[in-house]
């Protein structure tokens, strides 16, 4: 039954079998990706993606319909259902689960099975599942996480941890009952498998990994959350030092640029209390946060020194609670959530002069998709794209803005009246758009989201339409990883 993982390994296991069973060769003769990244736009649908493209090109000062971005331009396309076992539209964690270990979960369970419960400790123990990490590094890969979120945030959790609640990020946030049974999610990131052998973490989160008596050290007015007492930084650090490898902790711009990549093996980078500014409002400065561009070089030019290669995620959140896309979108804040996906592009485009296309997998796609939607009618070419329509509703014959949202804090009665003048970035920057049921918080959408693919077997593998579990089981397929590692 689809409540299983059996059910979700067998389903990708003939998902494979119908796109390899005509190309005439068999596996050993296939080609191999020794290397992988995966990039992820949280919250990041279609609409996002055909918006954000029309904003880059119109910054070059093209009209911006005909512009690509750097992962349209992949051979490999595919679309991904995004519901969850027990949900009918899709939420980050239990996403991230599907994305990242292959099988469905329940709503804000992480790195478990549907037979995870809701804050239900016990339930963890017999539904915990493997991470595409577990399969890179027990075949002797680097591994590496970027995020502008939190690094034990929602999405980037699924790779290393397993936690019947995806608040469980400190010691605080786990329920009493279950403290001295469950540990929190920072915990597993530094004592458990894989999460303490990971190469790099480059992020946010520094709460969390501090205890309530240590003042954080870019905002003093903030302590750590944690209440067993300990510093995880500190911890980390030990841990690395027992072991004799080399290990450095960076929480600037500045530090992580200094790091020397053949020194250091291990890199652990916290750079804000929370999440990272948004890429609008980021401190660009030496002290400030670095781009999700700036922390792809670092990673890889650590990842890189592996002879057997490398699996790196990288996450870009374009609404407000996980990356950075997810976050803008929560709050109908369209610009901040379209500039985050141009990070997530100029994220992309660091890493390409950096690998080859020959031994390495590249794919791109979405944990779930937003209510943004983009319309208009007989919109000329060229019309700014945070702007409004040529055409005025036919109805109450008010303009409206061509970006518009399903729910969220835009709703307002009798709705608001835009007007080009809104259309400029610096006015759109801290603009709300229009939204058409009252929500303190948009929510997700659920319509299904792209995988865009290139490198060793892409156009093999991701095509047609899937389920989301589908993809780390592809991933795996093509890297020899997990149960496909005797292809190779």
């Amino acid at each position: 039954k689809s409540t299983d993982r059996d059910f979700w390994y067998e389903e990708a296991r003939a998902a494979l079998r119908r796109r390899l069973s005509g190309d005439g060769s068999t596996g050993s003769a296939r080609p191999v990706a020794r290397n992988v990244i995966l990039f992820v736009g949280d919250g990041m649908g279609l609409a996002t993606i055909t918006a954000s493209r029309i904003l880059r090109g119109q910054r070059d000062g093209r009209p911006g319909e005909e512009t690509r971005l750097a992962w349209e331009n992949f051979p490999a396309v595919a679309l991904a259902r995004t519901y969850n076992s027990d949900a009918q539209i899709g939420e980050s964690s239990a996403c991230a689960t599907a994305l990242l270990c292959g099988v469905k979960a329940n709503f804000e369970t992480v790195g478990l099975d549907s037979g995870g419960r809701f804050e239900n400790c016990f339930s963890s123990f017999s539904s915990r599942v493997p991470s595409l990490f577990d399969w890179a590094q027990q075949a002797g890969k680097a591994t590496g996480l970027v995020t502008n979120t939190r690094v034990t945030h929602a999405t980037p959790a699924a790779l290393f941890a397993h936690s019947p609640s995806r608040y469980w990020e400190d010691d605080g946030k786990v329920t009493p009952s279950a403290r001295s049974t469950c540990k929190d999610i920072a915990r597993q990131l530094v004592e458990d498998e894989p999460g303490r052998n990971i190469n790099v973490v480059l992020g946010g989160g520094r709460r969390h990994w501090l205890p309530k008596v240590t003042r954080d050290p870019e905002a003093p007015g903030d302590e750590g959350r944690r209440l067993d007492g300990r510093n995880l930084i500190a911890d980390w650090l030990r841990e690395k030092k027992r072991r004799s490898v080399r290990a450095e902790y960076v929480w600037n711009r500045d530090q992580m640029e200094h790091v020397d990549p053949h020194r250091v093996d291990y890199l652990l980078g916290l750079f804000a209390y929370s999440h990272l500014d948004f890429e609008a409002d980021r401190d660009t400065s030496p002290n400030g946060d670095p781009s999700l561009a700036d922390m792809t070089r670092v990673a890889l030019s650590i990842l890189a020194k592996n002879p057997k290669g490398f699996l790196l995620f990288v996450e870009g959140k374009l609404h407000s609670s996980c990356g950075r896309i997810d976050h803008a979108h929560h709050y109908n804040n369209a610009y901040r959530a379209l500039v985050e996906t141009l990070a997530l592009e100029a994220a992309l485009l660091a890493a390409l002069p950096l690998v080859d296309l020959a031994d390495t997998l590249l794919v791109l796609t979405a944990d779930h998709s937003h209510v943004m939607t983009l319309g208009g009618l007989a919109t000329p070419r060229g019309n700014p794209i945070l702007g409004v329509d040529s055409k005025m509703s036919d109805v109450d014959g008010l303009p409206y803005s061509t970006l518009l949202y399903g729910n969220g804090p835009g709703f307002s009665q009798p709705r608001p009246i835009p007007s080009n003048s809104s259309s400029s970035e610096m006015a759109g920057r801290n603009s709300v758009h229009g939204a058409a049921v009252p929500r303190q918080w948009a929510t997700h959408g659920g319509e299904d989201v792209p995988i865009y693919a290139q490198g060793p077997l892409a156009s093999h593998l991701f095509s047609g339409s899937v389920d989301q579990s589908y993809i780390p089981h592809a991933i795996a397929y093509a890297a020899c990883l997990g149960e496909h590692n005797q292809r190779c």
